[in-house]
């Protein structure tokens, strides 16, 4: 075990505390841990100083987790999540908790290295999608979460990706309005699994949805908010709860599809990667699937985990180090 050359990485976003290792040579995760932040039952989000908070009191737990998976002295680099997006001026206090642990670990010696949070979300996804020849040529990426509902022009380098924004939402993010309608349903945030649960009460392969909206894309941007009130006033009108999440999952399918279509339009045919938790959605998938050359991870991959910043600080590593793996 002693001769393994390893990389940690951590993330800490808005909504889990995630740390993961990975070992160089054989390309294989060795731990991927995830403590979700407590959000009190009816709220819908929390506040960065919420978060940071809750991450302070997670990261004692997750790293005596994590010390199971390593020897010190096999740590080659560590990686952290410093901010949310690869642009100026990104952000967020609740990354800095994920910073302090990847410097306390990294007093030893071994080499630090700063990532974006979408990055890791890219590379996670990818790694884990079984699509790996796509770090040999640009690609589109979706980034859909709580927070995010980007799509990515993706040029990969030898450490990392060149990442350009290309289309986003104009209003309300896929995860938020996921969340808001599953609080609206009586469901616990957050609320993904409960509202993919709760979807499969309406069998759509039998009877056609009575709840319509058109999807709103111009250029590459999309509108959700409107599906929200949709789902407000069928739920007041007394429609099936169940037919509701999956209205509210097959609109943001439609967009999500309307979005790839609108880029291909613009920059041609490519394998499109889709990322972040919400792409963890089953029917979701089987949509987009069914319509494009995509690339999936499995949801643990997929949703926020710490896998891609530690693979990241593998590329870094041997890039810096000269050493092929």
């Amino acid at each position: 075990m002693a001769s393994k050359k390893l990389t940690i990485g951590f993330d800490t976003s808005n909504y889990t505390t995630s740390a993961a290792v990975f070992d160089i040579e054989s390309g294989e995760m060795l731990a991927n841990l995830k403590m979700p932040l407590p959000v009190a039952k009816g709220e819908r989000g929390l506040r960065q100083s919420e978060a940071l908070f809750a991450h302070v009191k997670n990261l004692p737990e997750i790293c005596e987790r994590l010390r199971g998976s390593f020897k010190y002295e096999q740590i080659c680099a560590i990686g952290y999540s410093a901010y949310p997006r690869d642009e100026a001026g990104s952000y967020m206090p609740c990354f800095l908790a994920g910073k302090s642990a990847a410097y306390s670990l990294a007093s030893a010696g071994a080499p630090i290295y700063a990532f974006s949070h979408q990055a890791g979300h890219v590379m996670a996804a990818l790694w884990h999608s079984g699509r790996r020849e796509l770090l040999d040529s640009p690609f589109l990426a979706f980034h859909v979460s709580g927070g995010t509902t980007e799509l990515l022009y993706v040029k990969p380098e030898d450490s990392g990706f060149d990442i350009e924004l290309i289309g986003a939402t104009a209003d309300i993010n896929a995860g938020q309005l996921v969340d808001r309608v599953g609080v609206m349903l009586g469901l616990s945030f957050p609320c993904g699994p409960a509202l993919e649960e709760l979807s499969k009460g309406f069998d759509h392969t039998k009877r056609k949805c009575t709840l319509t909206q058109k999807t709103v894309v111009k250029g590459i941007t999309c509108n959700l908010s409107g599906a929200e009130n949709k789902a407000s006033k069928a739920l007041a009108d007394g429609v099936d709860k169940s037919e509701i999440a999956f209205f509210v999952l097959d609109f943001i399918a439609r967009n999500l599809d309307a979005m790839t279509l609108a880029a291909k339009e613009k920059y041609g045919e490519m394998p499109v990667l889709y990322a972040g938790g919400v792409m963890s959605n089953g029917y979701i998938k089987s949509y987009l699937a069914s319509r494009h050359d995509a690339a999936f991870a499995p949801p643990v991959y997929s949703a926020d985990n710490a896998c891609g910043t530690a693979i990241l600080a593998a590329q870094k590593y041997t890039k810096d180090k000269n050493i092929c793996i």
